[in-house]
Parts: C-alpha cells; sequence; structure tokens
C-alpha cells in the first residue's frame, strides 16, 4: 500500500468563537470519552456538515422531482402514484 493511504487527514490550525454551551457541552464530552477538544469539535463539525449536505442534496432531488411532474393534473398524478380512481365493486 502506498503512503498516502496511511496518512492522517490534514489539518490546520484555526481559531474559533463557540457558543459557550455548546463549547461546555463539547469539553464534557471530551473529557468523558478521554480525547481532546478538537476530536470532538472535528467530529461534531464533520457530522454537521455531512448531515446538512445530505439535506441540500434531499432539497435538490424533491426540486427536481416537483419540476419533472409539475405539467401533470391531480388525476394523472394519482394514476403515477398508483391511487385507483374507480370505485371497485364488492363481492
Amino acid at each position: 500500500m502506498s503512503r498516502r493511504q496511511h496518512a492522517a487527514p490534514r489539518k490546520r490550525r484555526t481559531t474559533l468563537s463557540l457558543p459557550s454551551d455548546s463549547l461546555g457541552e463539547a469539553q464534557r464530552i471530551a473529557r468523558a470519552r478521554k480525547v481532546n477538544l478538537s476530536t470532538v469539535i472535528g467530529e461534531a463539525l464533520s457530522e454537521g456538515l455531512r448531515l446538512q449536505t445530505t439535506a441540500e442534496r434531499s432539497n435538490e432531488v424533491l426540486e427536481r422531482y416537483k419540476k419533472a411532474f409539475s405539467g401533470f393534473s391531480e388525476d394523472e398524478m394519482s394514476v403515477l402514484n398508483g391511487v385507483i380512481l374507480e370505485p371497485t365493486t364488492r363481492k
């Protein structure tokens, strides 16, 4: 395996201003897990960004769906969705 495959993710140092309650919670988690604060903040940020990206993709799919089906009438949409429009007879 190449050396690049085993390399740790690149990191950059920065200064952030965080809400004190969020920082306190992150510090509590770091102590409980016996890891440094940067690890907890980095994981939380990565997960938050992943969720944000997923939400953006979901919204994009929904908008494309709306655009693709915008020309259909309500009855046509019902047929496309598998709704039976005619009453069935009981036996």
